[in-house]
């Protein structure tokens, strides 16, 4: 790739010159919805640009520009969300790996920062692989969890909170206003139970966008959580790259 590793930094020549090579794409999405009064409507896309480049630049493989909308449709009644449906969602992102899979590519790994995305992804990646298309989808934070399980309580995990404040604060501290973090009890709906699942918005369980406790972020925990999450991202995109079709195929009847 003569040094170059983003599709948009890329002429078309030496875009050639990588699918000649090469069929392994990476694919930032994230959205742009609230984190709270501390956090930036970006952090979901940011992040995941971030991540999706470094692990693009260490594992030579090419990465194409994020995606910074998704379906964030439960986060409206904050100001500055972006929501699109999941049905346009999944057809952009859909398009984008079939334009990929017309110069070659058969793998393309999702990096995923907004968990509304993960139910269309999914059954997009389905879709795909009966097309010849082997999609997987990272979300750092479900890495995170597992990697670093001491790290962070778990109402310090969740949208908003500590974890992800502290990426934030790792990453891009001119952009978070830490005097404004918040550590809030979310609220429990009347009708809860156990095994059902109710349509509500954020707004029904917090009047600030912050779910559980986010005073305990700092950046060092933050950059511990990107050296975890970049390393095994790494690993799985090395390992796709080595992988036999006939370990991605969607099998026949058996």
């Amino acid at each position: 790739m003569g040094g170059k590793f983003l599709l948009y930094e890329m002429s078309w020549v030496e875009a050639k010159e990588y699918f000649a090579r090469s069929n392994i794409a990476v694919l930032p999405v994230g959205s742009t919805e609230q984190h709270g009064p501390a956090n930036p409507l970006g952090t979901d896309h940011l992040v995941a640009k971030v991540i999706a480049e470094e692990v693009a630049k260490r594992t030579e493989v090419l990465c194409l520009p994020t995606v910074p909308f998704g379906v964030s449709s439960h986060h409206r009644q904050f100001w500055g969300t972006i929501s699109v449906s999941p049905r346009v969602f999944k057809a952009y992102v859909k398009d984008v790996c079939l334009a990929l899979y017309y110069y070659g590519v058969r793998k393309i790994v999702v990096v995923n920062g907004h968990g509304g995305n993960l139910g269309v992804l999914s059954e997009l990646a389905r879709e795909l692989r009966e097309k010849g298309i082997f999609l997987s989808v990272f979300q750092w934070w479900t890495a995170s969890a597992k990697l670093l399980p001491e790290l962070f309580t778990s109402e310090e995990r969740l949208h908003a909170s500590a974890e992800e404040t502290s990426v934030n604060l790792a990453l891009f501290p001119h952009l978070v206003a830490t005097s404004k973090t918040v550590d809030e009890e979310t609220r429990k709906h009347p009708a809860r139970a156990e095994g059902v699942t109710l349509p509500l918005d954020t707004v029904d369980f917090t009047s600030c966008g912050v779910w559980g406790k986010s005073t305990a972020a700092s950046a060092d925990k933050g950059e511990k959580v990107l050296k975890a999450v970049i390393e095994e991202l790494v690993w799985h995109v090395e390992a796709l790259k080595k992988a036999e079709g006939s370990d991605l195929e969607s099998k026949s009847l058996v």
